[in-house]
């Protein structure tokens, strides 16, 4: 009886992935289709420009994620210090 049931929650968890994935697969091809009249509609050379800006903006994204993400422990010196933190 138990694994009836567990039988049939799979079939149906594997029903919904199907359903996903051909939904997926649609949306792929949407934005493929869409992608590709943006290009005819623009032209080469405005699609050219607009490729370039969006690869400096993916650039200065990471370059500033990276600045984040590599925080360095900053020591002040010594006349910075507070006289009592002096040695």
């Amino acid at each position: 009886m138990a694994q009836n049931k567990l039988k049939q929650k799979v079939e149906s968890l594997t029903r919904v992935v199907q359903a996903l994935i051909k939904e997926l697969q649609h949306n792929v091809s949407v934005a493929q289709g869409t992608l590709t009249a943006f290009q005819l509609h623009v032209g080469k050379e405005e699609w050219e420009k607009i490729v370039e800006e969006l690869k400096h903006v993916e650039e200065r994204k990471h370059a500033a994620a990276a600045g984040v993400n590599e925080k360095k422990l900053e020591i002040p010196e010594e006349e910075e210090l507070s006289p009592a933190l002096r040695k």
